[in-house]
């Protein structure tokens, strides 16, 4: 076995845009940093995401979350702007604001209620209501099956892909490095020492992150953590490239920077089976159509299926070892939302900065209690 004991200041297990993003954080502070990241063997969450960076609706039973979030939206255009300077890749960040689409009345009450329920915990939370004619006149080309929408004004989307390579060209650029083709079998730890064993070698330093997706469930437990995160899989369809007619990101259709239109958002709960299912599909595309009548006569030219990172609240896991100091598992299914808070508030903690405020909900310990499952969608 090949004896790789180079010390590092923090091993981040996980290449996926939670671990990068931590990864980039920390050696944006200085911090020697080495990446283990399983390839392409691994369930890639980070490959098959939406690309949205949301605030809307999110933590309506949790203000915590809700406050996240936000933290995050509002610092992800310094971020991409950082992103661009350390890798020269453009993630094409935009953040006009963002729809919910509702089919009914009823969804329409249902919506404010939760909207005006994050105003009253949170404070600013700006968001609009709009009826069918409001509607249409922000987007001509919405169909008549919707009957309205909620807005606000801090949602956006990015170029997924793009973003996944921005932080590993920029990350590098600062000096992590990335070993890819890692399987890590256990971690030991002495004081002040953790000892990453993997066939591929072993790796010390005394601080390791836990980003491995479905694999932090396993690997929490040789730290004293709790992490038990479960796959839920969605489905996309990806249409032919049209020309410019959606300015606005949406919850379930967005065209894309390269002129793509890309549906999605199911949620099914199937084990670690990342297939695809035609009548999940055929569901999207009906639901896509309705919103915008255009898309019936556009070709889709690929649909895939990836397996989300969920707790059993849907909520993120953040946690440092109480038994374990040095150990840390970050873990959510919003890593596109949460980049820029994983890099600018996750790494400093990481580092020996005060734990963010927000950060106290978020312990694995809270589902030795509470076995309800409920997603934070």
């Amino acid at each position: 076995m090949n004896q790789d004991l180079q010390q590092q200041d923090v091993i981040v297990i996980g290449g996926g845009l939670v671990g990068m993003a931590v990864a980039y954080g920390l050696a944006c502070r200085g911090a020697a940093v080495r990446v283990l990241d399983q390839g392409d063997d691994a369930f890639r969450a980070s490959r098959g995401n939406f690309g949205l960076v949301w605030v809307q609706g999110k933590g309506h039973d949790l203000p915590e979350y809700a406050r996240w979030t936000r933290s995050s939206a509002t610092r992800w255009p310094a971020f991409a702007q950082s992103l661009l300077a350390d890798s020269g890749v453009d993630v094409h960040l935009r953040q006009p604001g963002g729809f919910h689409m509702c089919f009914s009345d009823e969804e329409l009450l249902e919506r404010q209620a939760r909207l005006q329920t994050l105003q009253r915990t949170v404070g600013d939370y700006p968001f609009q209501m709009l009826d069918a004619a409001e509607l249409k006149a922000r987007l001509p080309l919405i169909g008549p099956a919707v009957v309205g929408a909620s807005y606000t004004p801090q949602d956006g989307h990015v170029n997924p892909l793009k973003l996944l390579r921005a932080l590993h060209t920029a990350a590098q650029a600062k000096g992590v490095v990335v070993r890819s083709g890692v399987q890590v079998e256990r971690i030991d730890s002495a004081p002040g020492e953790f000892r990453v064993v993997s066939r591929q070698g072993r790796f010390v330093a005394p601080r390791v992150v836990l980003a491995a997706g479905l694999g932090n469930a396993i690997l929490a437990r040789h730290v004293g953590l709790h992490a038990p995160v479960a796959p839920n899989r969605g489905q996309v369809l990806i249409s032919e490239r049209l020309q410019p007619f959606l300015d606005y990101p949406t919850i379930n259709v967005r065209q894309t920077d390269e002129g793509t239109v890309q549906l999605g958002d199911s949620m099914e709960e199937v084990g670690f089976d990342d297939s695809t299912s035609s009548e999940v599909l055929a569901a999207i595309a009906r639901r896509g159509i309705a919103t915008f009548p255009l898309l019936r006569d556009v070709r889709l030219v690929r649909a895939w299926g990836a397996l989300r990172v969920l707790s059993p609240d849907g909520y993120p896991i953040y946690q440092q070892s109480a038994s374990h100091p040095g150990a840390f598992v970050v873990t959510c299914h919003s890593g596109v939302t949460l980049a820029a808070a994983h890099a600018l508030r996750i790494a400093p903690w990481i580092m020996g900065a005060t734990r963010p405020e927000e950060l106290q909900a978020f312990a694995g310990e809270r589902f030795l209690e509470d076995k309800v499952f409920s997603h934070a969608h």
